[in-house]
């Protein structure tokens, strides 16, 4: 059996009923990551011993009777800005590689490590998150399972190819303007990026605070739902975590779309793209029997006011760094980042005026509607090392414009899946599925029910 091909639900009921050992899972993890990591440079660390230890103490613990947790001996990593103990917090950056070891594990870390999931290592990004390709200066880019020669998307493209490439069934990642859908888009898997404050990021490095989510990657709606019940909890910690009762979403799969109000996102989520885009969202708006359209307002304006928001908070978090060692940095990082310092407060103060106006406007849509379609990226991946991209014949830079459909949404922390579309001798595209705020069970009812029609997959990549 190859155990790359199999999710993460699959492969904790092997283990915990003794068909398989934790030991064999990891080891063949491990032995792929030796094996084909080269070719896509996903891990940035390796846990070799680590998780071979941890394999061993679940399957004593499984010998012994003992409840070994729901994702027993399955692997996962982590985009590398999650603490993990013992290693440095790379956060994509040369800078951090001179800080001390964490001395604990993020809190979403330890989450699944109490579920029997084992840790593998950490894995290849943007550097601080800034950015949506994941060409790192420092550490390489990362490559696209499904074409060596592009792109994964970022900030969190390591944490997609390594799903993609089948290296591990769970990655864990961060969105602050679309680094989870982005890469989940260009490499072909499902990405989920919860409400704003839904998960605790005590023990993740950040980028801009206000913006900034945890989320995971899966090849399947129920890992998906499997792990982000998981990692819902409160965290006194973390000021921005809510407090609110966690909400299990796997008993939800089923449910289907039935009832619900479905829409497709017009007007600015409607243009600037390539045509297969908008098939991709129409085939999924027919699966659903979606014919509604609507529009989200300002959706430019809320782009802008997000590049003007991420732009001063981040260059405020790395403002000492800026001054004494700004040739430690990516240039081009660095030159956004120098940019941000040079924003005037009040451009910063009505982009958050203009965020709560916003926020309204969408609130209102929600009281018609339940679910919200549109497009994940404005293209599939482009060619490592592409500047500029064709979007509707016009020329723009591939960079900023590859979160063109994402950042209008993050904006203001609403839920949403990036489900994959996979096409024949083509690369996978993907689509948004967005709803009211602490309303994931529904956006993954929908994408479990687009799953099990065959209209959206995540089989492993074949490069």
């Amino acid at each position: 059996m190859n155990y790359a091909d199999l999710d993460a639900t699959e492969i904790s009921a092997l283990v915990r009923s003794r068909q398989i050992s934790a030991g064999t899972i990891v080891s063949e993890a491990l032995s792929r990551i030796t094996d084909r990591d080269k070719l896509y440079n996903c891990f940035t660390t390796v846990l070799a011993e680590s998780a071979l230890e941890a394999a061993e103490r679940i399957d004593a613990a499984i010998a012994e009777g003992k409840d070994p947790g729901i994702l027993a001996g399955v692997p996962f990593a982590v985009k590398d800005l999650f603490d993990i103990a013992g290693v440095t917090t790379l956060a994509g950056s040369k800078i951090n590689a001179e800080r001390s070891p964490a001395l604990q594990d993020a809190v979403l870390v330890a989450r699944l490590k109490q579920a029997g999931a084992i840790l593998i290592g950490g894995l290849n990004m943007d550097e601080y998150a800034y950015g949506f390709t994941t060409e790192n200066f420092h550490y390489g880019a990362a490559h696209n399972p499904h074409d060596l020669a592009r792109m994964t998307g970022g900030s969190s493209g390591g944490s997609a190819a390594a799903i993609a490439s089948g290296l591990v069934p769970i990655t864990l990642g961060s969105d602050t303007n679309g680094s989870i859908r982005v890469p989940s888009a260009l490499c072909g898997i499902f990405g989920l990026k919860p409400t704003y404050g839904r998960l605790s990021r005590t023990g993740a490095y950040l980028f801009a605070s206000s913006f900034d989510h945890l989320g995971a990657f899966a090849r399947s709606t129920r890992d998906i739902a499997t792990v982000f019940d998981l990692l819902q909890g409160e965290d006194f910690s973390d000021p921005v975590c809510t407090k609110r009762l966690p909400q299990l979403c796997v008993p939800e799969l089923t449910k289907g779309s039935a009832g619900l109000r479905i829409a497709v996102a017009d007007d600015y989520f409607a243009r600037g793209a390539e045509p297969e885009v908008f098939a991709a969202v129409e085939k999924v708006a027919q699966a659903l029997g979606a014919t509604r359209r609507v529009t989200i307002p300002e959706a430019h304006r809320a782009r802008a006011a997000a590049f003007v928001i991420t732009s001063c908070e981040g260059a405020n978090l790395h403002f000492a760094d800026l001054q004494s060692r700004p040739q430690d940095f990516d240039p081009a990082t660095r030159d956004r980042f120098l940019a941000g310092c040079l924003i005037p407060g009040t451009w910063y103060q009505q982009a958050q005026r203009f965020r709560s106006w916003y926020r309204d406007r969408v609130r209102e849509i929600f009281q018609d509607v339940d679910i919200i379609l549109a497009p994940t990226t404005p293209c599939s991946a482009p060619l490592i090392g592409q500047e500029h991209i064709q979007l509707d014949h016009v020329e723009v830079l591939t960079r900023p414009n590859l979160g063109m459909f994402t950042q209008p949404l993050s904006f203001i922390g609403l839920p949403i899946i990036s489900v994959p579309i996979q096409r024949s001798g083509q690369l996978p595209l993907g689509v948004q599925i967005i709803a009211a705020p602490y309303n994931e069970a529904l956006i993954l009812r929908v994408a479990s029910e687009l799953e099990a029609q065959g209209i959206v997959s995540a089989p492993v990549a074949s490069s």
